[in-house]
């Protein structure tokens, strides 16, 4: 087997004679590629070797970004000012990083105003077009129509 690691010197050597080697340095015996020809071992510390994995992990998923979805509910007949006002509220979200899910939530017999919610989800979008791009386009799913706005990348 080819020996690699840390106070080793580099070579192949019979299977006997590597364990006898981990054991003088008092570290372990691990098997890197064993498809290799010959198969490739490591003599390191297993449980320090785990811990640095782990720990490495743990930095990459504080990392990673979390999406956040805001949510804003428009009536079928939802008048100017109460537009502007969700729409200045649309805006903030989008600045901080959120997604936005804005959706016309349609009671009773206001179903038949399917159209005047699709005009405003699409009014929406037109406006907030700056500040993000439309993910998904106005879709009824029972009585809502929903619609995703995804925030813009900042350019640096």
């Amino acid at each position: 087997m080819r020996l690699v690691g840390d106070n080793v010197e580099v070579g192949v050597y019979p299977t006997s004679k590597a364990l006898t080697i981990s054991e003088d340095l008092e570290l372990d015996l691990v098997e890197i590629s064993p498809k290799a020809d010959p198969p490739v071992c490591k003599i390191i510390d297993y449980k320090k070797f785990l811990y640095e994995q782990k720990k490495r992990e743990k930095v990459i998923k504080a990392n990673a970004t979390k999406v956040v979805i805001k949510e804003i509910r428009f009536g079928p007949q939802t008048d100017e000012h109460d537009f502007e006002f969700k729409k200045r509220h649309a805006e903030k979200f989008l600045k901080e990083g959120a997604k936005l899910k804005a959706f016309v939530f349609f009671k009773g017999r206001s179903i038949v105003y399917k159209d005047q919610g699709e005009i405003l989800l699409l009014k929406l979008a037109q406006e907030l077009e700056e500040f993000g791009k439309v993910e998904q386009m106005p879709q009824l799913e029972g009585k809502r129509m929903t619609m995703f706005i995804a925030p813009k990348v900042a350019k640096k």
